[in-house]
């Protein structure tokens, strides 16, 4: 019997049996109901899983630091830089002996991601046949090598240089991130789980915004170099995945793999479990051939997955998710602020996390839909009274000095409580396992080729639309979004990926936003799980 626990949104599978003897043959014998023990849920069984995604995560802090290096080095590298209003200790932090030109900056703060998505292309690719584990340890290597670059640099070569490696690098990270934490966790643990990833990249990228407001962006490039060595280590003690072992033949590792995700348990103990995915592995390797593996993109449940989290990164930097945190600095400078520009940019960083862990606890309550929909309208808000306030600076900014402060920041805490890392976790499990690993780089993809646009524009934007019509532009961008979510985009929180699958392969759901519950709660309910795919989507 698979059941679902509505109360707690939480799914287990844990089936043994008071019988000597176990048909593992049949499908029904595996779900008859005098033979259900469920699993409890227990700290030690979630512990394993929790530190093999913390050691995955130490990689995406070091990735979360590139993005953050270049807000607070653009101040210093700018070539036009006004010192005589600021600080001493703040003339410090501007002062360094290269300068760029402002299409010099515009690159540097864009060029790393246009580069990512050619990453995010091969990254499936090179992830099934070196495994997830070993593919994360050896990506520490270019960003460590891209924290050296920025540390000598002496020149723009160098500087693209290391943005061009770290771009490559961060693509070739999404399809193993993505789904190593998809194969190694329980459907309860996989929601919570699957959203430290995107909050651990913001941790990084925050890290950069308040260790900028105290010492020079050189040595903060210093500090960053420590991380990918502590990722690499990190990495070497968890297990591969279970699944990418079974894929490979390798039947006792990703036995000795799942005792140790479980809990540290006897092999007894996962036998049901590993025998429900080596069976359905072995029937999809058998069934595999090239047309068949294009066709799985041709199908319902890649199509309209894809189209939603198009959406949902289209709107997030359309609406300024990037492009407002690398030009922080600039935008509190041009709106004005009763506090140092750096302090704010402090406060900023601050918020950004804030909004991110409320975001990982609200998840599990709230589900993905409703913080979508609720945060990009709120966001939509915020930008629509700075657009007004900035039209009416002249009149309001002696009444008012802490409206930009405010809803600068307000606009941050909602794009990192919603939309910042929300698409991240839909693309873990929103498409079918056997396209997982490649769909989720050809998703990832969208993110950065979008990040790029909206980076690299937005200097253009700014002196042709003035901060007032570029920050009404996109507040009408990311409040359309939240429309969009609205029609389109269905609840996923709580159901299981193979709930997840049917709901998208079945005509006539694409403006549907509920997602049918497989209850199987008697014999002649396992009729439903017709393959042993289905069972492994289920798992």
């Amino acid at each position: 019997m698979l059941e679902k626990h509505d109360g707690a949104n939480k799914y287990t599978l844990g089936v043994t049996s008071n019988k000597e003897n176990r048909n593992n043959n049949s499908l029904k014998t595996n779900f008859d109901d005098d033979q259900q023990v469920f699993k409890k849920k227990t700290f030690r069984n979630a512990l394993p899983q929790i530190l093999a995604t913390c050691a995955k995560n130490l990689l995406l802090l070091t990735y979360g630091m590139t993005l953050g290096i270049t807000t607070i080095a653009i101040p210093a590298l700018e070539q036009n830089t006004n010192l005589s209003n600021i600080s001493e200790s703040t003339q410090n932090l501007r002062t360094d002996s290269l300068k760029l030109t402002e299409s010099q900056i515009s690159w540097f703060s864009s060029i790393n991601l246009i580069c990512v998505p050619v990453g995010c292309f091969i990254s499936g690719a090179i992830t099934q046949p070196l495994g997830r584990k070993r593919s994360m340890m050896f990506l520490n290597i270019p960003f460590f090598i891209v924290w050296v670059l920025y540390y000598n640099a002496s020149n723009v070569t160098t500087l693209y240089i290391a943005l061009i490696i770290s771009g490559l690098a961060g693509g070739l990270h999404e399809a193993p991130v993505l789904t190593y934490v998809a194969e190694i966790t329980e459907p309860y643990l996989r929601g919570m789980l699957g959203s430290t990833a995107p909050t651990t990249v913001i941790i990084g990228t925050v890290s950069q915004l308040i260790l900028g407001n105290f010492y020079h962006w050189r040595s903060v490039v210093f500090f960053n170099m420590f991380f990918p060595i502590l990722a690499f280590f990190a990495l070497s003690f968890v297990p591969e995945s279970p699944h990418w072992l079974i894929n490979k033949g390798r039947f006792e590792d990703a036995e000795k793999s799942l005792c140790w995700l479980r809990g540290w348990v006897s092999p007894e103990e996962v036998q049901q479990e590993f025998s429900f995915l080596k069976k359905s592995i072995q029937t999809k390797n058998k069934k595999k051939s090239i047309k068949n593996v294009f066709k799985n993109y041709t199908l319902r449940t890649f199509i309209i997955p894809h189209l939603i989290v198009i959406g949902t990164f289209f709107t997030g930097h359309f609406g300024g998710m990037m492009s407002v945190q690398t030009n922080a600095i600039k935008l509190f400078t041009l709106l004005g602020t009763p506090i140092n520009e750096y302090t704010s940019t402090l406060i900023l960083g601050v918020v950004e996390l804030a909004g991110a862990v409320i975001c990982v606890i609200l998840v599990h309550w709230t589900g993905k839909r409703l913080l979508l929909i609720t945060t990009t309208a709120g966001c939509s808000m915020c930008l629509f009274v700075l657009a007004f306030f900035d039209y009416f600076r002249n009149e309001l900014s002696s009444t008012f000095p802490w409206i930009p402060i405010v809803f600068l920041n307000a606009n941050a805490f909602l794009i990192h409580a919603g939309i910042r890392l929300l698409p991240w976790v839909l693309i873990g499990e929103m498409y079918p396992t056997e396209i997982r690993a490649t769909a989720s780089g050809a998703s990832a993809l969208w993110f950065y080729v979008f990040a790029f646009f909206a980076n690299k524009s937005f200097y253009w934007m700014l002196n042709t639309l003035k901060l007032y019509g570029l920050l009404g532009l996109y507040a009408l961008f990311i409040g359309l979004g939240s429309i969009f979510f609205y029609i389109l985009l269905p609840e996923t929180e709580g159901y299981t990926l193979y709930e997840i699958e049917k709901h998208f392969a079945r005509k006539g759901n694409i403006f549907k936003t509920r997602i049918q519950s497989h209850r199987v709660n008697e014999v002649h309910a396992t009729e439903n799980l017709k393959t042993t795919s289905d069972v492994e989507s289920y798992l």
